[in-house]
């Protein structure tokens, strides 16, 4: 099979375009920009003759590849997030395409002191040869999950030029909010129909992930007690401080995400804000076993608690919310999903790892939804940062696989 690709092309274009989605926002999408890489995919789907491409109120683009044999394969599902995150701005991207990496330091122009190392990124050890691409330095690349988007367009493209390739029918997913735990809040199952689906959101090349973090969020609220700050003595209690003083009282050697790995789990303020009277700190648990999350948030919760009983006037609330579960569960209950997966890699002419992942893609909750859903390598690395990168060649060969899974599940099924 020959493959003459669009991947690059289109990643240099949808990256410049700014998505970043916003937690503190009530609409949805949170950030009305999202649609902006929305009205631009569905065009491009529109032009490849993919009559029914659509951006929904909601932000979410979906589109049909029409089945092109007699046989009655499942329908599938490929998804990619348009969101960056918020933790790094996405105004403004400057692209920069770094090619046939030579080895040794690569030079973000506009900030060297971004500057990629190998010795901080030993992933680029295996890219000598290969294209690399960039921000400026000034802000994030956006490759996750943009990078998954161009795939998908590009083994899009390709189904449709190529009518040779049978396959069955496919349902193309574009999500906004992602990166802030909403992706799939408002994604119509009715209306997208697919049996199976793969999200298109890993990072190196070859990798398959069939298992992720077990996660709920905790807002944890102080209430503290007020007076003039001249006539406070023994009498004002600052919920500032005493949140300060639960944070404080966290270990520092274990449970954080500073201090685990694999398979450990944590628990892991991101946010404080408040006064006086009352200030609250939201957190993040996670853990790959459902039940180890209850346990966290008890010894979370102790914490707390063991601090504010100091305070007579104080008081606090402790509020536990799902976010998504392990998918594993669901997973191994199809096994096929996860095996024709490792042929279409190896088909690709990759080794096929099969690993976990430390975070939780729209395929966690899609899942628990009635989509049983893995995560294909994307190629993206350093994501939500400004050193993040991607390699050209690891995004072709994340289309081919799309390619190659379309034929798999159609030679497979009778």
């Amino acid at each position: 099979m020959s493959f003459t690709h669009t991947v690059l092309e289109r990643f240099l274009r949808y990256v410049k375009i700014d998505t970043q989605s916003d937690p503190a926002s009530t609409t949805f999408p949170s950030t009305m920009k999202q649609k902006d890489l929305g009205k631009v995919l569905v065009d491009e789907l529109l032009a490849m003759g993919i009559a029914d491409a659509l951006l929904d109120e909601h932000g979410y683009v979906y589109a049909t590849i029409p089945s092109n044999t007699d046989k009655l394969v499942p329908v599938l599902c490929f998804c990619s997030h348009m969101d960056t995150s918020p933790d790094c701005t996405g105004k403004g991207v400057n692209p920069q395409v770094h090619a046939k990496y030579a080895g040794g330091e690569l030079v973000l122009k506009n900030a060297p002191d971004q500057n990629l190392r190998p010795e901080d990124h030993p992933e680029l050890l295996e890219q000598v040869g290969n294209d690399i691409v960039t921000s400026d330095g000034t802000t994030l690349l956006g490759a996750d999950n943009k990078a998954g988007v161009a795939e998908i367009m590009d083994a899009a493209h390709y189904l449709m030029t190529h009518p040779e390739v049978k396959h069955g029918k496919i349902r193309i997913l574009f999500t906004p909010d992602e990166e802030i735990g909403r992706g799939v809040d408002k994604v119509d199952m009715k209306k997208l129909g697919a049996a199976f689906g793969y999200t298109m959101d890993g990072a190196t090349r070859g990798h398959i992930e069939d298992e992720t973090f077990s996660a709920d969020g905790v807002t944890l609220t102080i209430y503290g007690h007020s007076t003039h700050p001249g006539f406070a003595k023994g009498k004002m209690q600052s919920a500032i401080k005493i949140a300060s003083q639960i944070i404080g009282s966290l270990p520092r050697d274990k449970q954080s995400p500073e201090t685990t790995e694999k398979k450990e789990g944590f628990f892991h303020p991101v946010h404080i804000e408040g006064g006086i009277e009352k200030a609250v700190v939201k957190f993040i648990i996670r853990d790959f076993e459902t039940p180890g999350l209850a346990k966290l948030e008890e010894q979370l919760k102790a914490i707390a608690e063991k601090v504010v009983k100091h305070y007579d006037k104080a008081r606090m609330e402790f509020v536990v919310s799902e976010q998504y579960r392990n998918m594993k569960g669901v997973l191994d209950q199809h096994p096929e999903v996860m095996n024709y997966a490792i042929e279409a890699v190896e088909r690709a002419g990759l080794k096929a790892k099969r690993t976990s992942i430390r975070g939780g893609t729209d395929g966690s909750r899609l899942s628990y939804m009635g989509l049983p859903c893995p995560n294909i390598f994307a190629g993206e690395h350093a994501f939500h940062s400004k050193q993040e990168w991607v390699s050209v060649q690891d995004m072709e060969k994340a289309a081919e696989v799309i390619v190659h899974l379309a034929q798999i599940w159609t030679e497979r099924t009778k």
